[in-house]
């Protein structure tokens, strides 16, 4: 059974790139009848914070995504925090010095630094020069008795790791371009390439999603499973995110949190749908559900180019989410503000007709205060259309208005009878005076809704002011 995992960091709120990866993860897993494990690599003590892991866990859920195994959920192949897997990672490191695979190294920062830099002047690639590699037992010991800090480094040979990336293709790296590379560090915690590994075979991870950027992490993986005779999973490396100029994800060209999006009002429909096609293509372009998503999901259909972010498209997803969202899932998105001003008796006619015009919940704010606020603001516009119209013109309204009540052709079509008024010019005064904007919902909507009263009084303004 495939068994696909998403393993962050948590050391900051989860971003576009990352959450694409576990959408990936996790759209791959069921259309195999798979499992997704969410696996916390919180390894770096110092970044690594509580609430950014509730947080990205809360943002996972808000996606629709759901783990079959890790925290809050459990599983066989646990602990799922990589902070509470210190003694598995020692039995491994164990293993590989006794293989003869791992050895102490005791140079300092200052001295790796000293030979990077030497190696870069004579026009080679920096790697680490095997110094410590040399060390007799004796040399290691007499260090240890010193109590010199020391990492520990693997073993690289010379020889070719070739392996089938699925996304990429056949990926050929030498060893001796690698060279030795450290398992842990001097304050013991483990380097991302043994432990991210280790886990990934202990927790029968049969294949790996991931970001391009992962690729070279890739050969050092492979030969840390290799000598500790643990399963190689598959791996499939995904385009990168770019900006909408092409150059890297940051905040000025469109690097986004899921926090971010959700607190502005997209819905998770939006984000999933738009995120499922960054890099990867679907047969059409409707918009589909979760599961629909994950049916259509296919690693030959992921591309090797740049994913490029577009708002553009990331709005149009959204305006397809509100079209098919159910009346209760958008009265809850509109917010309390909304609930405040439109009676409950009237919430569904009121989400039936602003439906179109609204994109964020700020929208249906604005909506709701045009329909239901007291006194009416007239925006710029509005206010030199009322003043264009005239008072006449109002007057008139008034008249219709009390014969033909909130049926809004009738209205209109006696307001046109009386002025002559037709087109923009019937129109738009009327929507200006009612609503105090100059474009938005359908008026044979939006006046039922403002109800008599509310209008006659604003009409009545505009007669005065006008």
């Amino acid at each position: 059974m495939p068994k696909t995992r998403f393993a962050p960091s948590p050391t900051g709120f989860l971003h576009l790139g990352n959450a694409r990866t576990a959408l990936f993860s996790a759209l791959f897993a069921c259309a195999q009848g798979g499992r997704l494990v969410l696996r916390i690599e919180d390894t770096d003590r110092e970044r690594s914070r509580t609430e950014f892991t509730e947080a990205l866990q809360q943002d996972l859920r808000w996606l629709g995504l759901a783990w079959d195994e890790g925290p809050g959920v459990g599983g066989e192949a646990g602990p799922y925090f990589q902070s509470e897997r210190d003694d598995i990672y020692a039995r491994h490191y164990q293993q590989l010095e006794q293989a003869g695979l791992a050895y102490p190294c005791f140079c300092t920062p200052e001295e790796l630094e000293l030979s990077r830099a030497a190696q870069r002047a004579a026009g080679k690639a920096p790697r680490y020069s095997g110094k410590c590699a040399r060390l007799s037992p004796a040399e290691v010991a007499e260090r240890r008795a010193r109590g010199l800090p020391a990492t520990l480094r693997f073993r690289v040979a010379a020889d070719a790791i070739r392996f089938e990336d699925l996304v990429q293709g056949e990926k050929v790296f030498r060893g001796a371009d690698i060279g030795d590379f450290i398992l842990r560090r001097t304050d013991g915690s483990p380097a991302f390439f043994f432990c991210n590994a280790v886990d990934d075979a202990l927790m029968g991870i049969t294949h790996v999603l991931r970001g391009e950027d992962h690729l070279t992490n890739t050969p050092r993986q492979i030969l840390i499973l290799q000598a500790l005779g643990l399963p190689i999973p598959r791996y499939a490396h995904l385009s990168l995110i770019v900006g909408h100029d092409g150059s890297p994800l940051s905040k000025r060209n469109g690097s986004r949190s899921l926090r971010e999006l959700r607190s502005e009002g997209y819905l998770p429909l939006a984000v999933a749908n738009y995120l499922a096609r960054l890099g990867h293509s679907y047969e059409g372009d409707a918009l589909q559900s979760m599961t629909a998503l994950a049916a259509g999901f296919d690693l030959a259909r992921l591309g090797r180019a740049p994913a490029r972010y577009d708002a553009h498209q990331l709005l149009h997803w959204q305006h397809q989410a509100l079209a098919a969202a159910g009346f209760d899932e958008l009265w809850a998105w509109m917010g309390p503000e909304v609930h405040a001003r439109v009676p409950r008796e009237q919430a569904e006619a009121f989400v039936a007709a602003v439906r179109p015009n609204v994109s964020f919940p700020h929208h249906a704010h604005l909506w709701a205060a045009a329909v239901f606020g007291e006194p009416l603001v007239l925006n710029d516009e509005a206010r030199e259309a009322v003043a264009a119209a005239g008072t006449a013109f109002f007057q008139a309204a008034v008249a219709a208005l009390d014969a033909h009540g909130l049926d809004f052709k009738a209205f209109a079509d006696a307001v046109k009878t009386a002025t002559g008024a037709k087109g923009k010019a019937l129109f738009m005064p009327l929507r200006a005076a009612l609503t105090g904007e100059m474009g938005g919902p359908e008026m044979a909507r939006l006046l039922p809704l403002i109800g008599l009263e509310r209008a006659r009084r604003r009409l009545d303004a505009c007669a005065t002011k006008a």
